[in-house]
């Protein structure tokens, strides 16, 4: 990412503050958490990675902080009553608990985090549910354990949410196609296959004839061959979150040509690069996202044009994220105030997705929600390098 190091600079402390532009009412107050890594990029004041580009693990909480700055830019531009704070989660190993400790959090009324690790989670989570103060999860990874908790919204659908949705599209789209689930030996592989095999047991509707392939680790091309069809559509659909092993799934319809094929994959083939292959061309991928970002309208255009003038790079995802987390959350708690959860649905602000917020329980007659959960599935079609929703 071009530029990025220069920018830096404007972040060498672990919060930073918005100030209210409407004196007369007190500004709702939030907290921003991100990954930005500081302590990698600085040594005291001095900045250490030279002026090369930044190393990957720093870009999405980079990128994700981008673009809730824009946000907050559009918010000041519109005289928002706020002030913001944020921090930097990596600033050390203890660093979520010493921020929590920070007398400054007193009188938040809304967090919002991009968590990279699980580890993370509880803590922030434990914290919103001890003060009853919304906290809005971005990113994956999902829910860390947490349980009991109505101030814990998961923007970013659970595994579970996502396999519920692609089972509804391909019982719309693939019924009678040679379906073929691969998977590899594993643990996360077996509850994935579970989660599939529930629905297959549940569907009020005929159920989806699925034939399993597993592999001990690595995919076995030919043994994958001996179960196509040539006179079908075969549908691969890749029971394993491992990259690798799904990028094998599409490499092999792509070197047999003579089979017609799907390949079905994971949530978190959002944004996987090698799915853009050249020698992918003509293999139609299907995945799920809770996001989807077309970069049409005119405030993706206006974000983009802005973003390659101040940092000579093309934003990507976890910019519009981050912009839009603060830019559609911070304005229902304005309007709804107090009712705020009871309304995070509302569309009134919708930024570029539209969210379907429920209530999960793991006990139905828990009349506390164990946490709140975005239900709203795209299903994504990525055909010669470009990204569509289906479904």
């Amino acid at each position: 990412m071009k530029g990025s190091f220069a920018f830096f600079l404007g972040i060498l402390i672990s919060s930073f503050a918005i100030q209210e532009t409407r004196a007369q009412e007190a500004p709702i107050k939030i907290v921003v958490f991100a990954p930005l890594y500081v302590d990698s990029a600085f040594s005291g004041n001095n900045f250490k990675l030279g002026n090369t580009n930044l190393p990957k693990y720093l870009l999405p909480g980079l990128e994700f902080y981008n673009g809730v700055m824009m946000a907050i830019d559009s918010l000041n531009a519109e005289g928002v009553n706020a002030e913001v704070l944020i921090y930097d989660s990596k600033k050390s190993e203890k660093a979520i608990q010493e921020i929590l400790a920070n007398p400054e959090l007193e009188g938040v009324s809304l967090i919002i985090a991009s968590f990279n690790n699980r580890n993370e989670i509880k803590p922030l989570a434990d914290f919103a549910l001890n003060k009853k103060i919304a906290l809005i999860s971005e990113t994956y990874p999902n829910d860390g354990g947490v349980s009991e908790n109505p101030y814990f919204v998961l923007i970013n659908s659970t595994l579970r949410t996502h396999i519920d949705a692609l089972y509804k599209y391909m019982q719309r789209f693939h019924s009678t196609d040679n379906l073929i689930w691969v998977k590899r030996k594993g643990a996360l592989e077996d509850m994935i296959q579970g989660f599939f095999t529930e629905l297959q047991k549940k569907t009020p509707s005929l159920a989806l004839r699925i034939k399993t392939i597993e592999m001990v680790d690595s995919l076995n091309q030919q043994t994958l061959l001996a179960n196509l069809d040539s006179n079908r559509n075969n549908v691969l659909i890749c029971g394993s979150l491992n990259e690798p092993f799904g990028n094998a799934i599409v490499k092999c319809l792509a070197d047999n040509r003579d089979y017609k094929g799907t390949v079905v994959g994971m949530p978190t083939w959002d944004g996987f690069k090698d799915l853009s292959k050249p020698e992918y061309k003509g293999i139609e991928i299907i995945y799920s996202s809770p996001f989807n970002f077309t970069r049409t309208d005119k405030v993706s255009i206006a974000i983009t044009n802005k973003y390659k003038i101040k940092f000579q790079a093309r934003p990507s995802d976890q910019v519009f994220k981050g912009f839009e987390s603060m830019y559609h959350f911070p304005k229902l708690l304005i309007k709804h105030k107090e009712a705020f959860l009871n309304n995070i649905s509302d569309k009134s602000f919708k930024v570029f997705n539209e969210f379907d917020i429920q209530p999960i329980r793991f006990k139905r007659d828990n009349p506390i929600a164990d946490y709140l959960e975005n239900k709203k599935i795209y299903i994504l079609k990525k055909l010669d390098g470009q990204v569509k929703p289906v479904f």
